[in-house]
């Protein structure tokens, strides 16, 4: 969510908006912005009487703006939170009611609206209105290719000290759920002692994924060409499948390729496009170098093709019946021998 640093400060601070509109992909910075509302907007003692939360499944525009035009009982300020909004009915009616309210919101009351995992309408007069004066907040999905950068952000806000591959470790094996990674980051920095680098056998330690068998350890060795490790590595994989949920493997490993077949087309060009390009940190270019001496781009291009049919196969399609196990200890080969395979591409 854009200046959401901005926004937090200002409600602890209690410089407020009459209406705070939340919408978007991401719940995890809606969730962030709602809570500093709770909890920063109104003393304890005020809470009872002043402070009300409903949800979009249960009441609709007009009760959420009648309840919003009451004037406080005890003190200055009546804060309504609507949660879960996007269940609220948008259609014609209640859009005007939530416009000709945009228009003229009650001074004595904070209105907030936690609209998840999609936007609002931005075709709407009331969404533009909301827009207009500054009252729509936007949570955007951290994209994939941003993630580890937002990890390493996370990990330097609350002063955990990290080793250089982490943030791309934890990126990797915890996926873009933000508010696991944020919860697993909490339960670290509690655990680790002061001036403590966080590195991979603390992780394995704390949050469980192993140094040795995990798929940024299957992408060294792949890119490699260590088939022996590589195996090894599916093998332990394959046992844990809820500690390894296939979709996210062949996922990363799709990433990992992809950044291969960067590397081999924008060769020549500077250290530091390349990485922007392929969404890393300027660090691990030299194993992608190493990686696509192995890897020429055909015999990359090709091992996308791979991964999507064997994407496809994980789903059912092609009337496949291979356990997740068995499939990947077959990409494995396939991708270790890619030379020797005839790939449609």
């Amino acid at each position: 969510m854009k200046d959401l640093e901005l926004l937090l400060k200002n409600i602890k601070n209690k410089t407020l908006l009459p209406i705070y509109f939340f919408h978007g992909e991401e719940p995890y910075f809606i969730d962030i912005a709602v809570k500093s509302l709770e909890n920063d907007v109104l003393e304890e003692d005020e809470k009872a009487f002043g402070q009300m939360v409903v949800y979009g499944k249960d009441t609709n525009m007009a009760e959420v703006i009648s309840l919003a035009q009451q004037f406080p009982m005890f003190g200055n300020l009546n804060l309504i939170i609507v949660k879960e909004a996007q269940d609220l009915k948008y259609n014609e009616e209640d859009m005007k009611v939530l416009e000709h309210y945009t228009e003229n919101p009650v001074p004595t009351t904070v209105l907030a609206f936690a609209h998840k995992h999609k936007k609002l309408d931005s075709r709407k007069k009331a969404t533009k209105l909301l827009d207009k004066n500054k009252y729509l907040f936007h949570s955007e999905v951290v994209k994939d290719y941003n993630l580890a950068k937002w990890i390493a952000e996370e990990c330097k806000t609350l002063h955990i000290r990290t080793a250089p591959n982490i943030s791309h470790l934890l990126a990797d094996y915890l996926g873009n759920d933000l508010s696991r990674i944020a919860n697993e980051l909490g339960k670290l920095k509690m655990i680790l002692k002061e001036g403590e680098i966080l590195d991979e056998k603390l992780v394995e330690t704390h949050i469980g994924i192993s140094k040795d068998f995990n798929v940024f350890e299957l992408q060294k060795a792949l890119g490699n060409k260590n088939h022996a490790k590589a195996m090894q590595i599916a093998y332990f994989i394959g046992k844990n499948p809820k500690s390894n949920p296939f979709p996210m493997m062949v996922g990363n490993l799709y990433n990992y390729f992809s950044n291969i077949i960067i590397y081999h087309t924008m060769h020549g060009q500077s250290q530091q496009a390349m990485a922007s390009a392929m969404g890393v940190n300027p660090f691990f270019l030299k194993d992608y170098a190493e990686a696509a001496r192995f890897y020429p781009l055909k015999h990359a291009t090709r091992i996308i093709s791979i991964l999507r049919e064997t994407d496809l196969k994980s789903k059912g399609l092609g009337a496949s019946q291979t356990e997740d196990s068995e499939l990947l200890k077959e990409l494995v080969y396939k991708i270790i021998h890619v030379d020797r395979l005839k790939v449609k591409t």
